[in-house]
């Protein structure tokens, strides 16, 4: 039987619920106000999703940028997840020259700010020819993800007792065998939480699609929203901009809400290791 939270218990769960509250009310008034009606929008009267038309039909269509966020983000994850696996796996498990000055310098692209690398990077995809091109854009994100990815996916790596790949490779595994078959089920947690990061983070991105794409129809769908919502005159569409919010924020909510257990146990990777 479960427990009735106690006299000492109940000013946490106050707390918590207030936050909970909190962290929701933006997103909750941003969906209300998004059919609700708006002098200046096309919801001008009544409540109904007619700003949600509006946004269907802009331009190129919403499907058309959703099309392209979802490339993005599902070509990152991708690229995230086999380079960090790879990567993870090299550092916990073997041991080579400047592993640790490697390792340490990884990581110090995390301090480096975000913006500053765009030109250059612009430059290099330029040169290459994958400039204006959604392919150029999950390259980038990608590589801003790596650093804190292959941090998670060592940990992951180290978490488990080198017996298991041990084993594999006297049962006459491969190397990547004994990754592949072993210890990759072993690691899901941290596989999740990595894909899961790198899919948030490309997916709401704004300034990389900004700086590397020229053309309309190859737009993401946080740089149609921006479009959309100056229009005519400096007249912001506020009801085409909150239906919007609500379109890019679904996904992310529904995959947190369905991940978020092993994003947690992803979290507490490593934490125990003795």
């Amino acid at each position: 039987m479960k427990k009735r939270p106690t006299l000492f218990q109940m000013p946490f769960y106050v707390f918590t619920g207030a936050c909970a509250i909190l962290f929701l009310y933006p997103l909750i008034w941003t969906g209300v106000a998004s059919v609700s009606p708006r002098s200046g929008t096309a919801q001008a009267t009544g409540y109904g999703f007619a700003n949600y038309v509006t946004l269907a039909h802009y331009q190129d269509g919403i499907w058309r940028y959703l099309g392209n966020s979802a490339y993005v983000s599902l070509l990152a994850v991708a690229l995230t997840l086999v380079i960090s696996t790879l990567g993870g796996y090299a550092f916990a498990r073997f041991a080579f020259p400047g592993k640790n000055i490697l390792f340490m310098t990884t990581l110090a692209i995390l301090m480096v700010p975000y913006t500053t690398l765009l030109i250059p990077l612009y430059v290099i995809l330029n040169a290459v020819h994958l400039q204006n091109s959604l392919t150029g854009v999950a390259l980038v994100l990608s590589m801003f993800q790596l650093p804190f990815a292959t941090f998670m996916m060592r940990i992951s790596f180290e978490a488990l007792p080198r017996e298991l790949d041990e084993a594999a490779l006297i049962d006459g595994a491969s190397t990547f065998g004994a990754l592949w078959r072993v210890l990759l089920p072993g690691v899901k947690p941290g596989l999740i939480t990595v894909g899961l990061f790198a899919f948030l983070a490309a997916w709401n991105d704004f300034m990389a699609p900004l700086i590397l794409i020229n053309d309309t129809p190859k737009l993401t769908m946080p740089l149609a929203i921006a479009n959309l919502r100056v229009q005519v005159q400096g007249v912001v569409d506020y009801g085409a901009t909150e239906a919007g919010v609500v379109i890019l924020a679904l996904p992310c909510c529904l995959l947190f809400l369905l991940l978020q257990r092993h994003y947690v146990r992803g979290f507490m990777s490593g934490a125990l290791k003795g």
